[in-house]
């Protein structure tokens, strides 16, 4: 007899007695090694009766014939297998034995299912199941372990959610049942706990639900190979009885027969209740950000007291040569040095010829990447090495980069990159970009691309944003995304914080970071790109990829996902101006402005960001002539209108409100104020306005859309900007825009108040 075995997919019955033993409900069933030996199996079960065929290859059963369905009695069971033996064997597979089971009655056919990511661990998926899920694929996701609301949302957010509440007069199903074992799969001290490192993928599709509760009729668990590859779906293991099947029949008509109530029977299984069993099946939790190591102080990375660059030349400019530019043009104060063998300075900046003898917190190394591990290898002493140079992991290179982390490790030193940038902190004296830094301010940004982390500070600062430390951690060969948030959620100079990743490297540690940070936190996510090309031995293995595993961290951990660089500056800027601000949790939002067209397309972005736009109160509010009242709300905003007018509207509506709007978003046409009038004092005046009603209203965020803002004299627009900036009033060209930044701000509303 056998229990879970080793790496392939393992025999239904099996699985089936694991999860009994987790509380969810199977059919009863018995296993027979012969076909004629499965009607003294179901001798007593009660009809009508399902028979299945196991052995090596056979995954999907539907698909292989290996399955019959309504079977009247035990001698109809017993012809059916034969005919289901004779059918694979001249098909080529190999059978190992049957599977007779009661057959359940009809209800909605659910799928949940389990596969361990490379990057997150264990990801749950439920959604619509039997044969409807390769046809209507809706499912939701969520990384384990879940919470009872987890559960709760990931049914309600389903597109057939209806069906289970009955439809047509139906009766509706017992959702509670079907949390149940949705928390039995994913939630702590689950299935998928309990096993560890020890699966890939784990289905039961379908589980059907009815109004008496959820019962999984088939059930899938691929192991994985010692090396952690995919194993070919070639082996199953052989099946003596039905550990845990509740034979109705003698015990002795199933050889092994285990009690579910103790998982016994199933050699080195592990009993859920007890936790004991094959060693190293239960396994804790991941580590923390580190790998395991303490907390590490990031401070000397942003704001060190020496800095080297290492790859500088005597002869010809380089990259080296570039940084050491960089740091003497942002009036670096601490000490500068190169390194190079033989040079006593380079660039006016002196040189010594071995970091061994830098006496620096942090190394700039800028040399081929076959030279690299050598060079970080002296870097003993030195805290924190950065390796600009590419060429290691993200070309396909082997070992190098293993390399470069054991060089690492020797010298006691963390390593950032390679193929990274830098760091950059007006603060702390720290750049990857040449000119002058900018103002110190309190966003911070860590990125996996130094290219776009340049542009979002550059391009942040020519609209008014400051930055406290952005880090650039291309391969995270070692200092990831996790640990830099760690840090940068109790740094005091941070008010919110920035990501840009593309692989995280370890994304559990960076999704319980997440869910620990309290401050602000937005993401743009890069190659979001579906990973279920591989080959699947299940449904859910095929249907989870990146995107959908962003969106369910992003959803579980209160994150706001953007999708464009501009949506990045934009929820930062918003993010920062209000990062103290304590608005109400709620979708709602006033829309004001000129122009109906304007304010029907404004309706249209604010519904696809998930906003909502309910009417104003309906009493007398003093609008002008030519107002149209709804929400948008039209009122005539020109040249030759009152710039206190939109202040006026907005203070009015709040106040007969029975539930304020959080948030208004203004919009104005620049256009008009130079094609009707002659002067940007209006348009100015207005701005003010704006300004003044954000002033008022602690608990109100007030954004301000700059419509056609290209239409304006060079240095309107950069004024317009400073004046809605100082009382703390985000600027946008766009509504689309405007509406992405709010959508990220109430995400953040909502975790602030569920914590």
């Amino acid at each position: 007899m056998t229990g879970l075995g080793g790496p392939g997919v393992v025999a239904e019955h099996v699985v089936k007695d694991l999860v009994s033993g987790f509380g969810i409900a199977v059919p009863r069933g018995a296993t027979a090694r012969a076909a004629e030996d499965v009607a003294a199996a179901a001798g007593g079960l009660a009809p009508p009766l399902v028979v299945k065929a196991y052995g090596p290859g056979l995954v999907h059963k539907s698909d292989a014939g290996a399955m019959r369905l309504g079977l009247g009695s035990p001698a109809e069971a017993a012809r059916a297998a034969a005919a289901i033996g004779a059918a694979l064997a001249g098909a080529g597979s190999v059978v190992e034995g049957y599977l007779v089971e009661e057959q359940a009655p009809p209800g909605v056919e659910v799928i949940v299912g389990a596969v361990r990511d490379p990057s997150f661990g264990p990801v749950l998926l439920a959604g619509l199941g039997g044969v409807w899920t390769e046809v209507l694929r809706d499912t939701a996701l969520r990384l384990c372990p879940i919470t009872k609301d987890d559960a709760r949302d990931m049914l309600a957010g389903l597109r057939g959610a209806a069906l289970l509440d009955g439809l047509r007069g139906s009766p509706a199903a017992d959702r509670d049942a079907l949390i149940k074992v949705l928390l039995a799969v994913g939630g702590p001290g689950g299935v998928v706990e309990s096993l560890g490192d020890g699966f890939t993928e784990f289905e039961l599709n379908p589980v059907i639900c009815t109004p008496e509760g959820a019962v999984a009729v088939d059930a899938r668990l691929l192991r994985p190979s010692p090396a952690g590859r995919r194993p070919a779906l070639a082996h199953a293991a052989p099946a003596e009885g039905t550990p845990g099947h509740a034979n109705p029949g003698p015990a002795e008509e199933t050889p092994g027969h285990a009690n579910p109530a103790t998982a016994e029977g199933i050699p080195g299984h592990a009993n859920p209740a007890t936790a004991e069993g094959t060693p190293g099946l239960l396994r804790p939790a991941s580590a923390g950000p580190a790998g395991g190591r303490p907390p590490q102080d990031f401070t000397r990375l942003f704001a060190p007291r020496g800095i080297a660059v290492v790859g500088a030349s005597a002869k010809r400019p380089n990259f080296g040569n570039m940084f050491l530019g960089f740091y003497r043009a942002a009036g670096y104060s601490g000490r500068l040095i190169a390194v190079h063998p033989t040079a006593d300075e380079i660039d006016g900046v002196p040189c010594v010829p071995s970091l061994t003898e830098a006496d620096v917190d942090y190394a700039l190394v800028a040399v081929p990447a076959e030279r690299c591990p050598d060079v970080v290898r002296e870097a003993h002493g030195v805290p924190f090495v950065q390796v600009m140079s590419g060429g290691f992991r993200e070309t396909g290179a082997a070992g190098l980069e293993e390399r470069l982390v054991a060089a690492a490790r020797e010298a006691g030193v963390r390593l950032l990159g390679p193929n990274c940038m830098g760091v950059y902190s007006p603060a702390g004296g720290q750049t990857f970009i040449g000119g002058r830094p900018g103002p110190a301010g309190r966003i911070a940004l860590i990125s996996q691309s130094g290219g776009l982390a340049g542009e979002v500070v550059r391009v942040g600062e020519r609209r008014g944003l400051a930055f406290s430390k952005v880090a650039t951690v291309g391969n995270s060969a070692d200092v990831g995304p996790a640990e830099l948030l760690h840090h940068l959620a109790g740094d005091a100079g941070t008010s919110v914080i920035g990501l840009y990743l593309e692989d995280p490297r370890d994304g559990r540690a960076l999704f319980e970071a997440l869910r620990a940070v309290t401050k602000p936190v937005v993401a743009l996510v890069g190659g979001r790109s579906a990973q279920g090309h591989r080959a699947a031995a299940s449904h859910t293995g095929a249907m989870v990829g990146d995107a959908r595993i962003w969106t369910a961290l992003a959803r579980q951990a209160g994150l706001p996902l953007v999708t464009g660089q501009d949506d990045l500056i934009g929820a930062l800027d918003l993010l920062d101006l209000h990062a103290g601000r304590d608005v109400p949790a709620s979708p709602s939002v006033l829309v004001i402005g000129p122009s109906g067209g304007a304010g029907v397309l404004a309706a249209d972005a604010l519904d696809r960001a998930g906003l909502g736009l309910p009417p104003p109160p309906g009493v007398d509010l003093g609008l002008p002539v030519g107002a149209v009242p709804g929400n948008p709300l039209e009122i005539p905003v020109g040249p030759r209108g009152s710039p206190d007018l939109v202040r006026r509207v907005v203070t009015a509506i709040q106040r007969a409100a029975r539930r304020p709007y959080p948030d208004v978003v203004v919009h104005v046409n620049v256009q008009s104020f130079f094609t009707f009038g002659d002067s940007a004092g209006p348009l100015l005046a207005y701005a003010h306005a704006v300004g003044e009603l954000q002033r008022g209203a602690a608990w109100m965020r007030v954004t301000l859309v700059l419509r056609n803002a290209e239409y304006a004299p060079p240095g309107v627009e950069d004024e317009l900007r400073a004046i809605a900036r100082s009382a703390g009033v985000a600027t946008y060209r766009s509504i689309e825009a405007a509406a992405t930044a709010v959508a990220a701000a109430k995400v953040r509303d909502q975790r602030r108040e569920k914590v």
